[in-house]
């Protein structure tokens, strides 16, 4: 941090001790940096940026365009050097420059200067153009320390041992006198790092000018001991030379234990007047005016750092504490309300007068020392925001009168907050959130309308506001946004100033003090008649040119009303606002209650009124009166009011009625006198006795709610002379006592006012007076149902629920209840009468009827396996507990702990499964956790070791394939009408959620109809797809065009829409009856694909249980695998494997084992001419020569041509580029001789030429580092993974045959009997090993050490021949061999000794050790007798005994048909390779995939070759597509990937058993198949790994022409860039080969064909030239003793 003064006549630099830091994101106009953002500072006269960045500086218009770039880095430098850095100082190395510190200083009458400071060169400064960046105007690095600025960054750090340190200095910025360009003004600086930097840690924030005071912000921490942050604001005046003024306040921000305390990002701006009274108001601060400055920062937690806040600091208030405490170390001796205000070294004990602060504001020599107040008297305020989240950066704005901040967070969003009284986010800035942290300054331009967003490697230019993206008055104004309002009269949202008439009131619309426009009320209503309706014209005067448009309808059928639309409009144009008139209908409103039809009339909202002697409903017209009209002016007060005068009937008599009971009804009359007494009949009671009555077969849902309307009118209640309805409310209750009262307990509990007895003749619950017999005093006993649950634990403590009927009436009722004769404890809070008792242990002090035999049983519950096995810290992941008796007891008795981390239960049975909680320790991943399940309160069960707190997830990048790093996943559907750049998107995995980057949402394509629906034969259809033209699609470079939705003619549509061509063929099949054959190998491929699809389904479940534990049992494997981890071969061991191990001597070959014999006196000789002999080869003419002669030697065959080849190339391994090019000249010279013979397919199909091999070997040295960065995890975990598949099940021993494998021929056909064992090795650390039962001993041997040594590659392991395996089933032991004298014999077969020939059980305890002589071992275990007796020559079988000759006669002499059913497909077979298959299906996908990837990272040798076959492609006529296809297949996947495929060991440091190489002998072949534009139909016939991958085929084909055609379309490698890679290739790995071994073999070669090689060097006139001949002729001399012409 830092901040520049202007000095009197001259220009002063005050520099900080500082850590800058940057980060953020946005779009619009934007500019990237290659390199890390450290700082950015805008000019405020001309608006440009200049940045900071690592070794580079910029000039930036403004609107980012670059203006000057200057690379100020890397330079030579150590922090241990003093400049000038020269020749002299041997540690310095290219170091990157971080340009840290960059001030704009005006300089009067000259140009402005740009000070610019970075990290090399201990941080010496240069001044520059601020015109242009570029020119440079000072730099020195001579003057010493005078130049330099501190820096407490130890990664950039600027210190000499011997240069003070100072926190704030004062630097000049021309020369002066006796001082320099950056000398320091005062050499003993007061406020200097040397005392403090090892106590104290500061972190610079802020710094500013104001009122002639310079302001630092910072951060520091107490002590050595004491890691919390507090944070200061710190004063000196700006002329101060002394530093006496210097003083120091602490800011508090929450008056609760200071909780938000470390600062991160501030601002300084006025208030703004809403926001001014607003703090006024508070009483924090003062009188605060809208034109003071206030000092806003943000802070985090140091407590919780998940959590920050933003509080507010008036200057005012600022300033007048530190006058306070000034004055109180002038006049009071630095105490402040008998308390010290200052730290004492400061204190004063002289006394002045009171106002020697205000005199004496930079303190001059009064106060020598700079003053530190105490935190008793630090500046206190209440955050106005606070925030779930990291906040890193603030600016603030007033926008008409309102205080606008922009908040920058460490998630990459700028929000937009409202300050005021609950100061609130509105809303975030229009720009791309890409995650990464917002830096803390937060920059406007000049005009104030746009901000500068700053991210790690990108400057973002955004506009404050966003107002025209709200069409609507609504959203407009729901934004809540300052910026924002509704412009009535041009009918859209804008700024302010920006709307016409904008100073009239209620024209420029915002909230939240202000609506939108809406219609209140209408004058006049209008009533609609059943034949006529009145037409209205409404005009509303809201503005002078506003008209109302009324739109009317015709109605026939009239409900109560009609409404019409509304709208206002301004200049015919522009809608105001709109509503809707109702046109009403009196008559109408009596339908809404047809028993109450006054009531309905006068209650309407219109105004009704009610004539009682029509019988009608109309207008309320003043004009008609009576006693006989209800008016609605009587219904003001509520619609009792005007209920009470209507005529009505109330009050019935009683209220309560039973189901089947006839009772009398009594209500009375009300209002009724309004109708007279015809004089011409005798006075009569307007109405009879009514009597209600329910059959008994009504059912009602319940026993008393069901309400029964009756009005008068049904029963006579009306005029008898019209008929027409008086007003009835008459509500009475039906009820049925025998509804949801099934025994005599429900009935007894039932409400008295209901009178429900239990009729012991009936057994029902009935009325009382329908039962006849009498009632019984006691209910009959009790029957229990059903008890819940049926299980429970040993230790009991767990809740048990009772359920049955007549089981009480009250939970008192209830006297004792046992289980097993053992009390329990009733839970009465859970008791439900009749129904249920619960209870923790649960028989009643009654005799009890048991229904049906129930039984509450006992068992132990064991916990045993818990997937998945780890999970992210942030918790939220499902995991499943698997084992015996787990659903005992129910669901709420049972709790799940992971670690102490409750685990909260989500499902309960056979399994368990509970979501994970936050793990809150401080090691993660965690140690491997016990998963602890807990039934009741007495019994509590563990998994060990079952479950581990990972680290969470991070999302790196977007990737088209899954696996376990890559997710898959649709995107989730949104609201066309929300903006879409306004949406945040998440990813949520359990309980952690991220930003997925990157990722934008468009408007849907719209597609035009199409012209022409008639298809024909050789019909092209035209689709154009539109979409709106603000929409952001990601098109090729030609089609850039902004696409619209106009609609053009076809001459101009190309460039404004997407065409997609669609071509239709109808083509038409004719079957001759000769094809019959073909129809009917049709139908038996049919036939066979669907009972392969068949068979994979009926496999699915098994596949998925078998793929989950094989993934829990490889989580050892996977868990820690990285490139250390994962048994890589070192490069000379992988060229020696894949070059040597495949000729005649494999192992044992020179070339691997390094030896030959050369006489020492030679040796000296030998190196000499091998030297030479090098140099020969060197030259092109003699190599082409020498490979071309021996080549045309017959006896020179296949295998010799391959071992010259990697002879060859080891010896060339230094020149690769030669080498590179003599592959490439031999290459030519074979396609050539292929395309000749007319067999260009046939090119590269073997390895039977030099030059075939040595693309080979080529492909292997380029493709190296991509299989240990990319493609080598998925083959290893797919190896582990089939050896682990394979291992599980029995493997003969004998026949190499396994249960589980991809490879019918080794599938062990026999069922075997045989379990796993779980034995204990002991050694330094105790091991559980699986095993089986029926292993060999040596099997046994090979598994314990595998997981012994798992962590070892397979060379560093002891092998099995040098360990012995004892088995200690007591005190004693017993040695275990494959074969003694207990072994098994069936006729002159033995069998191998097993697991189970020595009765060994499960968790046996085995110990493995070593032999140190062999031989003594065997001498010593077996006596004379025993070992006489192995040596017999019996044969011996593992699990399968082979047939006897005269058995496999009669084998061969079997039947056609026993034949035939044996080569057919045995389906119980197949689905188990089928299981297989699909149980790793995951792993051949991964792998697939891993290698097939253009879109990730391809090898260059792999798009070179590729583009070098493409050109020779178009260089001979006769090669098409599927000739370059398998080209390209023949060069990279067949000569490279399948032999590494099918040979693991030759890239990792592992065993490759014969049953493992049988199944990926089938992964390879699938392999091969895939690169093959061939298609194989299948049959009955067709080989086992055909069928197995029928189905996948098609998709791996795909992934081969999609990777050959997306490397084709990348971009080209080079000759330049293709020598480049190999020469560093050779730089690294030359040296670790033995190239003098090479050469040295390579010449045996030269000498067997000595002559014929001479001869032809003889012949060749370029050979002449060179004298190659000669010069073998020297090198033969010396190396054989040759007898030549020399």
């Amino acid at each position: 941090m830092s901040c520049f003064r202007w000095w009197a006549w001259q220009f002063a630099l005050v520099a900080l001790a500082t850590i800058c830091t940057a980060p953020s994101d946005g779009k619009n106009e934007e500019f990237p940096s290659n390199t890390l953002i450290n700082n950015v500072v805008t000019d405020p006269r001309s608006g440009r940026l200049y940045v900071g960045a690592v070794n580079y500086l910029y000039q930036l218009s403004p609107d980012l365009e670059v203006e000057a770039r200057i690379e100020t880095g890397p330079k030579r430098d150590n922090r241990a050097c003093t400049p000038p850095v020269t020749d002299a100082c041997e540690e310095a190395a290219d170091t990157d420059n971080h340009n840290k510190l960059l001030l704009l200083v005006p300089v009067p009458d000259a140009q402005d200067v740009l000070v610019v400071c970075g990290s090399v060169f201990r941080g010496i400064c240069s001044l520059r153009n601020l015109s242009s960046v570029d020119k440079l105007m000072y730099f020195s690095d001579t003057k010493g320390e005078k130049s330099y600025v501190a820096s407490a960054e130890e990664s950039v750090s600027v210190r000499s041992r011997d240069v003070s340190t100072k926190l704030i200095s004062t630097r000049i910025l021309e020369d002066y006198g006796d001082w320099v360009v950056f000398d320091s003004i005062i050499e003993a600086s007061a406020v200097q790092a040397n005392p403090f930097v090892l106590r104290y840690l500061h972190n610079f924030r802020f710094a500013f000018k104001d009122g002639g005071f310079v302001y630092f912000l910072f951060s520091r921490t107490l002590g050595v001991q004491d890691n919390k942050n507090f944070t200061f604001v710190s004063r000196m005046c700006e002329d101060d030379q002394g530093y006496y003024s210097y003083t120091e306040l602490q800011l508090n921000c929450s008056a609760v234990n200071n909780k938000y305390n470390k600062a991160q990002a501030a601002y300084v701006a006025t208030p703004g007047e809403v926001l001014a009274q607003t703090m006024t108001e508070s009483g924090q601060h003062g009188p605060v005016s809208a034109s003071d400055k206030v000092l806003f920062v943000t802070f985090t937690s140091d407590e919780d750092p998940s959590t920050s806040a933003m509080c507010m600091y008036p200057l005012r208030s600022i300033n007048k504490r530190l006058v306070e405490i000034i004055s109180a170390c002038y006049s009071y001796n630095g105490i402040i309300n008998e308390r010290p205000a200052v730290y004492s070294p400061y204190s004063s004990n002289v006394l002045f007068q009171n106002n020697m602060a205000l005199n004496l504001k930079c303190g001059a020599e009064y106060l020598p020392s700079p003053l530190a107040s105490k935190a008793e008297f630090a500046l206190t305020s209440e955050p106005s925001l606070v925030r779930n989240a990291h906040m890193t950066a603030v600016a603030v704005a007033v926008e008409m009168g309102h205080a606008v901040a922009f908040v920058g967070t460490a998630a990459g969003e700028v929000l937009k907050v409202h300050l005021s009284v609950h100061s609130e986010v509105y809303g975030r800035v229009q720009a791309d959130v890409t995650g990464d942290k917002v830096n803390k300054n937060l920059l406007f331009d000049s005009q104030l309308q746009h901000l500068y967003i700053t991210t790690e490697k990108k400057i973002t230019k955004v506009p404050v506001q966003a107002c025209h993206l709200k069409t609507d008055c609504q959203s407009c104004v729901s934004m809540k946004d300052p910026y924002c309002g509704w412009c009535v009269l041009e009918g859209k949202c804008t700024r302010k100033m920006a709307c016409s008439r904008w100073w009239e009131e209620k024209i420029w619309l915002w909230s939240p003090n202000q609506q939108c426009v809406q219609i209140q009320a209408f004058d006049p209503n209008v009533e609609m008649f059943a034949n006529l309706l009145k037409m209205a014209l409404i005009r509303i005067w809201y503005f002078t040119n506003c008209v109302c448009v009324c739109v009317c309808v015709c109605v026939c059928v009239f409900p109560d009303y009609v409404s019409v639309p509304v709208m206002v409009l301004v200049n015919d144009r522009i809608k105001v606002t709109s509503g809707e008139y109702h046109f009403y209908n009196c008559a109408a409103t009596v339908r809404k209650n047809q028993n109450a039809p006054c009531i309905a009339c006068v209650t309407s909202e219109w105004g009704c009124q009610w004539n009682a002697l029509d019988h009608s409903c109309s207008d309320n017209n003043a004009a008609v009166g009576g006693e006989h009209i209800v008016k609605p002016e009587q219904v003001c007060v509520c619609v009792c009011v005007c209920a009470g005068s209507c005529p009505q009937f109330e009050s019935p008599e009683p209220l309560l009625i039973p189901v089947g009971f006839q009772i009398p009804i009594s209500f009375q009359g009300r209002n009724l006198d309004i109708y007279p007494v015809r004089p011409d009949r005798p006075p009569a009671p307007l109405v009879d006795d009514v009597f209600l009555s329910v059959s008994n077969n009504v059912r009602l849902p319940s026993p008393e709610t069901e309400v029964f309307h009756r009005d008068g009118a049904d029963e006579g209640h009306g005029d008898r002379e019209t008929e027409r309805k008086i007003d009835s409310t008459l509500t009475v209750v039906l009820y049925n006592c025998s509804v949801g009262r099934g025994d005599c307990s429900l009935c007894g509990d039932a409400d008295s006012r209901y009178e429900c007895v239990w009729c012991s003749a009936s057994r029902r619950c009935v009325y009382r007076q329908l039962c006849p017999a009498a009632h019984p005093a006691q209910c009959p006993d009790p029957e229990i149902t059903d008890i819940v649950p049926r299980f429970g634990p040993l230790n009991g403590r767990i809740s048990v629920t009772i359920k049955g009927s007549n089981m009480g009436i009250k939970k008192d009722d209830v006297k004792r209840i046992t289980v097993a004769g053992v009390d329990c404890v009733h839970q009465a809070d859970r008791y439900s009468v009749s129904t249920r008792y619960s209870n923790v242990n649960a028989a009643l002090d009654l005799k009890l009827k048991y229904k049906r035999l129930i039984r509450l049983r006992v068992q132990d519950p064991k916990p045993l396996f818990v997937h998945p096995a780890k999970g992210p810290a942030s918790g939220g992941t499902v995991i499943t507990i698997d084992g015996e008796d787990l659903d005992t007891a129910s669901e709420g008795d049972v709790s799940v702990s992971v670690g102490g981390v409750p685990c909260e239960v989500v499902a309960f049975g056979e399994e368990i499964a509970c979501r994970t909680g936050r793990y809150r320790g401080q090691k993660v991943p965690s140690d491997l956790l016990a998963v602890t399940v807990k039934y009741g309160r007495n019994t509590t069960k563990d998994v060990a070791a079952a479950y581990q707190y990972s680290e969470n997830p991070k999302f790196v990048q977007e990737a088209l394939s899954k696996n376990d790093t890559v997710l898959q996943f649709f995107s989730p559907p949104v609201n066309l009408s929300v903006d879409t750049q306004s949406l945040r998107t998440v990813l949520q995995l359990d309980n952690e959620m991220e930003d997925l980057k990157g990722f934008d949402y468009h408007p849907d394509p719209t597609f035009n109809k199409l012209d022409n629906n008639v298809i024909t034969e050789t019909s092209v259809i035209i689709v154009t797809v539109r979409r709106p033209a603000a929409a952001r699609l990601h098109l090729p470079r030609r089609q850039t065009n902004g696409i619209e939705s106009h609609t053009h003619t076809h001459t101009h549509t190309h460039t404004h829409t997407r065409w997609f061509f669609l071509r239709v063929d109808v083509c038409v099949h004719i079957f001759p009856l000769n094809r019959r054959k073909s129809q009917q190998a049709e139908r038996e491929y049919e036939k066979v694909k669907h009972q392969l699809e068949n068979l994979e389904e009926s496999v699915r479940d098994r596949c998925k249980k078998e793929f989950t534990d094989l993934m829990i049992e490889m989580e050892d494997h996977t868990s820690e695998l990285s490139e250390a981890r994962i048994p890589f071969l070192d490069y000379k061991t992988y060229t020696d494997r894949n070059f040597f191990l495949p000729s005649k001597d494999g192992a044992n070959d020179a070339m691997i084992t390094g030896k030959i014999q050369i006489p020492e006196a030679r040796k000296a000789i030998v190196a000499q001419a091998l030297n030479q002999f090098s140099n020969l080869l060197n030259s092109k003419t003699f190599l082409l020569n020498f490979i071309r002669t021996l080549e045309s030697r017959p006896d020179f065959n296949a295998r010799s041509r391959g071992y010259f080849a990697s002879l060859l190339t080891v010896a060339l391994h230094g020149k690769l580029e030669y080498y590179t090019d003599i592959m490439r000249t031999l290459l030519l010279e074979l396609m050539d001789e292929h395309v000749q013979n007319k067999n260009p397919k046939l090119m590269l199909r073997r390895s039977e030429t030099v030059v075939e091999r040595m693309l080979c070997n080529w492909m292997s040295i380029c493709i190296y580092q991509f299989l240990r960065d990319t493609a080598g995890e998925p083959l290893y975990k797919l190896f582990k993974a089939l050896k682990h598949q394979v291992e599980k099940g029995p493997v003969d021993a004998m026949m190499k045959k396994a249960k589980y494998t991809l490879n019918d021929t080794g599938l062990l056909g026999d069922d075997v009997e045989y379990c796993v064992l779980v034995s204990t090795q002991l050694g330094p650390d105790v091991t559980p090993v699986k095993v089986l039962n029926c292993d060999t001993i040596t099997q046994v041997k090979e598994k314990i050490i595998d997981q012994v040594y798992r962590n070892l590659p397979y060379s560093q392991r002891p092998k099995v021949e040098s360990v012995a395996l004892e088995w200690r089933p007591g005190s004693t032991g017993q040695i275990l061999s494959d074969l003694d004298l207990t072994s098994q014999k069936e006729g002159r077969w033995k069998r191998l000794n097993t697991l189970a020939h020595y009765n060994v059980r499960d968790n046996a305890t085995l110990v493995l050790s070593r032999v140190l002589h062999t031989q003594a071992f065997h001498q010593h275990q077996d006596s004379y007798e025993e070992k006489n007796a192995l040596l017999e020559e019996d044969n011996t079988f593992h699990l399968v005994r082979p047939l006897d000759e005269m058995e496999e006669g009669k084998s061969k002499r079997g039947s056609m048909k026993d034949k035939a059913m044996t080569k057919a497909i045995t389906e119980i077979y197949l689905t188990r390779l089928l299981s297989v298959k699909g149980t790793l299906q995951q792993f051949v996908d991964d792998f697939f995939r891993s290698v097939l990837c253009s879109s990730s990272v391809v090898p260059p040798a792999v798009k070179y070759f590729f583009d070098f076959l493409d050109e020779q492609a178009l260089r001979h006529d006769n090669v098409d597509e599927e000739t370059l296809h398998i080209w390209k297949t023949n060069s990279l996947p067949l000569r490279f990937w399948v032999n590494i495929l099918r040979n693991p060991h030759f890239i990792f440091d592992v065993h490759v058993t014969e049953v493992v190489d049988a199944s990926l002998h089938v992964i390879s072949q699938t392999f091969m198949d895939a690169c093959t534009k061939t298609e194989h139909k299948l049959s009955r016939e067709s080989p086992s790994n055909k069928l197995l991958y029928a189905k996948e085929i098609s998709t791996y084909k795909k992934m081969v022409d999609d990777y050959y055609k997306g490397i084709r379309q990348m971009v080209p490698v080079s000759d330049q860039d293709m020598n480049t890679h190999l020469a560093e290739v050779s730089r690294q790995h030359t040296d670790k080969l033995n190239t003098q071994l090479a050469l040295h073999q390579l010449y045996q070669y030269a000498s067997k064909y000595y002559d014929v090689i001479i001869q032809s060097l003889d012949e060749d006139p370029a050979a002449q030239n060179k004298q190659l001949t000669l010069r073998l002729q020297q090198i033969a001399a010396a190396l054989e003793n040759k007898v030549t012409d020399l």
